[in-house]
């Protein structure tokens, strides 16, 4: 029995080690060993093979869709008979079962919702269930890596992910017992930057982050795109934010009143969420306070699979001061980082995680924006929004991302009906005239 003590000991005394000296301290100062790095190229040189090597493919997508707003298709099955031009045409209705259809087998909102499908196998099981050919080669090197994801990883990654929680909640209490000073706030940033790069190094995250110059400043507002809550570890390496959220109880909510000891963050009870006016005016009063570190909100409500950007709500663009956008996207050769609320829990979620190859993320900082004058807040959100897309090589859509759980609103309905009614009644009639003569002029 004594032995047994002795060998438990001596390990723990090696991992502490192990801990402090290789992922502490270079956590603290930002600095990396560089091991990381090694590991993903061996990935990417293992991947390279695998996909030389007969594994076989995917379709991208079912729908082949033609780019073009109603009007335009429209005027395109019109120009065979222009003289119904501001009448009633009995083409109109193909136009209106091809869009039916179209929605029915492969519609642009609930897909953005499933894992993105990927060009070539990355040998995980999860990712394979539409290849139709592995060789006993492929076979021998997948059941490796999943020794190595199982046994040799995934032990190793939840010991830096339950250390490096562990060393917030610890640390951001005691900070919490200092008095309001310079000193305090640089310690819970160094308490908050090294847990969240501790939490990182225990995904194998890999985070390339470009134009450094535009992170945001203390006083503004960051939004990006969402893919997972992962999305928060993954900003707060490079800086420190404060949080907007609502209040929980259990171990989160441990997590929440720790921090908010040491550091502004900006918790909301259940009843608050439901009152936009207290919502508002606790997050205006947070940016009027310029010493205070920049607010982190996903203005898109729900994560998305990023493949796409959805809209944004105008909620986060009430508030005035400065917008400083930043695009993420992840790189799924090496696992997929979408949270699919629906399916999976947040531990079935973080296993699947951690149990992924790595994380390997690109993170844009855009140019600070402002709101323009005569530019309302949802105006400047599709602003934003658009070039975060464009940045990331996302898909820009305007559908709201709330549709994950509700249904389609009677508003947007309606102004497909208003677009059509104003084809109908003629208000369209002289452009459809023109197109279609100019078309008959072309063939």
């Amino acid at each position: 029995m004594e032995n047994l003590w002795y060998v438990a000991g001596t390990i723990f005394q090696l991992w502490m080690f192990v801990v402090v000296f290789f992922i502490m301290l270079p956590a603290m100062f930002g600095l990396s060993l560089g091991v990381t790095e090694v590991y993903i190229q061996v990935l990417v040189k293992i991947l390279e093979v695998i996909t030389t090597s007969g594994s076989a493919g995917c379709l991208a997508g079912i729908i082949e869709r033609v780019g073009g707003s109603m009007e335009e298709e429209m005027w395109q099955l019109r120009c065979s008979q222009p003289e119904a031009a501001g009448a009633f045409c009995l083409s109109d209705g193909v136009y209106f079962c091809k869009k039916g259809l179209e929605s029915i087998v492969e519609d642009q909102v609930t897909q953005r919702f499933s894992s993105e499908e990927l060009a070539s196998w990355n040998l995980l099981t999860r990712t394979n269930q539409n290849f139709y050919y592995i060789s006993l080669r492929l076979t021998i090197i997948w059941g490796l890596g999943v020794f190595v994801r199982y046994c040799v990883l995934l032990p190793f990654r939840i010991a830096l992910a339950s250390t490096g929680i562990s060393w917030l909640v610890i640390g951001t209490y005691v900070v919490g017992f200092l008095p309001e000073s310079s000193a305090k706030n640089w310690l819970s940033e160094l308490v908050h930057l090294t847990c969240y790069r501790i939490c990182a190094r225990g995904l194998s995250a890999t985070i390339h982050y470009h134009n450094k110059k535009n992170r945001p400043q203390k006083g503004g507002i960051c939004v990006a795109n969402h893919t997972t809550p992962i999305d928060v570890v993954i900003l707060a390496n490079d800086g420190c934010y404060a949080m907007v959220g609502q209040t929980h109880g259990g171990l989160l909510g441990i997590l929440q009143k720790s921090m908010v000891r040491s550091c502004p963050h900006v918790w909301f009870e259940r009843s608050e969420m439901k009152d936009r006016n207290t919502v508002t005016r606790r997050l205006r009063h947070h940016i009027a306070a310029k010493t205070k570190l920049p607010i982190l909100i996903f203005p898109e409500g729900t994560c998305v699979n990023n493949t796409s950007v959805m809209m944004f709500k105008k909620g986060s663009f009430e508030i005035g001061g400065t917008i400083y956008p930043v695009a993420i996207k992840y790189d799924r050769r090496f696992g997929d980082a979408f949270w699919n609320s629906s399916k999976y829990n947040m531990v079935s979620y973080l296993l699947r995680t951690m149990t992924s190859w790595a994380i390997v993320v690109n993170v844009w900082y855009l140019p600070p924006m402002i709101i323009q004058d005569g530019e309302d807040a949802a105006q400047f959100a599709n602003r934003v929004k658009s070039v975060i897309a464009h940045q990331g090589g996302l898909l820009d859509l305007a559908w709201d991302g709330g549709l994950k759980r509700c249904k389609v609103k009677d508003s947007l309905r309606e102004e497909q009906q208003k677009m059509y009614s104003n084809i109908i009644v003629g208000q369209n009639h002289v452009r459809t005239t023109k197109t279609c003569s100019e078309t008959r002029e072309d063939q």
